[in-house]
């Protein structure tokens, strides 16, 4: 019999006790000590087992003996509800790394066949084709020193609402049908304020490549949220002084009464740049908002659009509702994308969340909460100190 040996130390703070200490406290939700150790496991393989994390690869690495089937059964069958380990995620997260903004990012999987759950040749907006993948939102807490994705969902694409064999094979719940990707994202926003108890952040996405943002700025505004998002230049905006403009249009002629420029570090690469920018009224755009009954108020959008150096027109055009914020907090807000990009780029790779090889709605959910977990380890490691010696001495099962 193989028994797995935790590390953990009761008098140690948040984060002394190392991986194990803060596995304890993440995963205290599941039911059972034994889905408490395989979690750990997995996790501690995702952080440690270079190149491709396989099941077997894991299991070989931490353990140093096969554990593949239980293993596999925890993550793709074990009946463990993965929505308290994200609140859970989300709060450990906030103590250390505060949010600024709440960053939704498109997570793409590539895939081979049509097995598993919610693939399809689809459009993927980002990279403007038709990939044979499963497409996500992440819903990112970010600041200027660390991000990490807290809540996902699953995008079903239409041809999996009605196929039944598929549906039954891939064990997607009944009340699971296909969303367009902005619905799906207020459902997990919706979740983190009503559910979780979380004070929302600035909502910042980027939905340049989307075609339906307005049903995506409607909802916003609907739950008196603010939001900072980037449209695309040629977005119809209102009439003025009878002439109708785009977004784009609207920002060149606010710069020709003069432009900002504005120095700025980028959060993933610490590089320093300088752009110019311009904030401007949407004439007419004031909102009624709701943010409780009969509390209504009125709330105009704006626009800040940026120039890279020798651009002509505007390289990126944002729209937002926050009417206090000054120029230099959006465009603070703006380069948080970069990290949360640099952090999906990580996820992918580096915490297999590209890796997975089940196929069923639940397992897709244990493991994209799983790999969020292990960046989250790494990522405090570096804005925390005792993270970062507690990471240095990780040490593989016996």
């Amino acid at each position: 019999m193989h028994t797995i040996t935790k590390t953990t130390n009761p008098e140690a703070g948040r984060a002394g006790g190392g991986l194990s200490w803060f596995c304890q406290g993440l995963f205290a939700s599941l039911p059972r000590s034994d889905q408490r150790r395989w979690a750990e496991v997995y996790v501690r393989g995702l952080i440690e087992v270079p190149g491709r994390k396989s099941i077997r690869r894991i299991s070989d690495h931490v353990l140093g003996w096969r554990a593949d089937q239980c293993l596999q059964q925890f993550v793709n069958q074990s009946p463990w509800q993965w929505e308290p380990v994200r609140r859970s995620l989300a709060t450990q997260f906030a103590a250390t790394a505060p949010a600024r903004a709440w960053v939704l990012e498109e997570a793409v999987f590539p895939k081979n066949g049509d097995s598993s759950v919610g693939v399809a040749k689809q459009y993927v907006p980002a990279a403007r084709r038709t990939i044979n993948c499963q497409l996500g939102v992440a819903v990112f807490m970010a600041n200027e020193s660390a991000s990490c994705p807290v809540n996902w969902r699953l995008l079903l694409p239409r041809n999996w609402s009605d196929d039944e064999v598929r549906r039954s094979r891939t064990h997607v719940p009944e009340e699971e049908r296909h969303r367009p990707m902005w619905s799906c994202a207020l459902d997990a926003i919706d979740e983190m304020v009503t559910q979780w108890g979380l004070a929302p952040a600035p909502i910042v996405v980027d939905a340049s490549s989307h075609a339906d943002i307005g049903e995506l700025i409607d909802g916003l505004e609907q739950r008196g949220l603010r939001y900072l998002v980037r449209i695309p230049a040629d977005t119809a905006v209102p009439p003025v002084n009878g002439r109708r403009f785009t977004a784009g249009e609207l920002a060149m002629l606010a710069a020709r009464r003069g432009q900002l420029t504005m120095s700025w570090r980028d959060p993933a690469t610490q590089r320093v740049g300088s752009s110019r920018w311009i904030l401007g009224v949407i004439p007419n755009a004031e909102n009624v908002v709701q943010m409780a009954p009969h509390a209504a108020y009125r709330r105009m959008r704006r626009i800040a659009a940026e120039w890279l150096p020798g651009s002509i027109a505007p390289t990126s055009v944002w729209l937002t509702n926050m009417h206090n914020a000054r120029l230099p907090e959006l465009v603070a807000l703006t380069r948080l994308r970069r990290r949360t990009g640099e952090d999906m780029a990580r996820l992918n790779d580096g915490f297999g969340l590209r890796h997975f090889e089940g196929r069923s709605f639940r397992g897709w959910h244990h493991h994209v909460t799983l790999a969020s977990a292990a960046h989250a380890f790494s990522t405090l490691a570096a804005v925390d100190e005792e993270y970062a010696d507690e990471l240095a001495t990780l040490r593989p099962y016996a």
